[in-house]
């Protein structure tokens, strides 16, 4: 986990960094809901495993659940922005968490001098210290900012504001199964929630992704255990636990059917 350090106290931060070649390739989770746009060259990123080539000017988003680490670059200049949940408009809260994951996204002419406008203006209010009102200045800045990044992603997907029954209810789904999946393994507890039968909960999910639901929570699982092995250096038996697994070796058992490597070969495999 890379904590935040610049202006914490109020758990913003917010930096322009220009760096001539890569010289850090660790792995990490970020604190905060984190932006980074690529104002100029090109990086090669791996998140969640997925690995992107990223061209000036795109945006990336990253939610504090995602591990990344940075593969190559060099001559690039990149705006950052990462804000702890207590600084974000709860509205963009809840959007971020629906947004996650999503692709990096390329930024139109007109669309990127907006983004410059508003983040140099954010950049300037976080130098204003000895102003009386400077963290209402920032924080209101750089949800603004939040909000205009979030509209681009959304902007993205032209079907978010007509999602059909069975959408809906995948979208529910989804929202429930990244706040749950560590204590909440049974489709029919999902349904419970959602106030729908099993079998109406796995048609929805299965019309609109393919997977069954049980397929869908096991692979949220395996994907935070695939983090936590790569990312950390917990043992097998420390992840099973706190994925919520008092039998681990159960757990090894599953994790290798889903991926055909137990936890360790997985582990040693993409630390080599």
């Amino acid at each position: 986990m890379n904590a935040m350090t610049d202006l914490d106290r109020i758990g913003i931060s917010i930096d322009r960094i220009s760096f001539e070649k890569s010289d850090f390739k660790h792995s990490h989770r970020d604190e905060g809901y984190t932006f980074h746009m690529v104002e100029k060259g090109t990086v090669h990123i791996e998140i969640d495993f997925n690995r992107f080539e990223i061209r000036a000017p795109s945006l990336v988003y990253m939610h504090p659940s995602q591990v990344h680490r940075i593969l190559h670059f060099e001559h690039i200049t990149i705006c950052s922005l990462s804000v702890k949940d207590e600084s974000l408009n709860p509205e963009y809260l809840t959007l971020l968490d629906q947004l996650a994951p999503t692709k990096p996204l390329y930024l139109e002419e007109k669309t990127n001098s907006t983004f410059l406008a508003i983040f140099d203006l954010c950049l300037n209010f976080s130098t204003q210290s000895n102003n009386r009102l400077h963290y209402s200045l920032l924080k209101d800045s750089c949800n603004t900012l939040v909000a205009f990044m979030i509209s681009q992603f959304l902007g993205k997907d032209k079907t978010q504001g007509n999602l059909s029954r069975f959408e809906s209810m995948a979208k529910a789904f989804k929202e429930l199964l990244g706040k749950n999946y560590r204590i909440c393994k049974s489709p029919g507890r999902y349904a419970e929630k959602l106030n729908i039968s099993t079998a109406y909960l796995n048609e929805c999910i299965h019309h609109t992704t393919g997977f069954s639901v049980s397929q869908h929570i096991r692979e949220r699982i395996i994907l935070e255990a695939k983090r936590l092995l790569y990312h950390t250096d917990k043992s097998v038996k420390e992840i099973s636990f706190e994925l919520g697994y008092d039998d681990y070796p159960y757990f090894s058992r599953i994790f290798k059917k889903s991926t055909g490597m137990s936890p360790l070969a997985f582990r040693n495999k993409n630390r080599d």
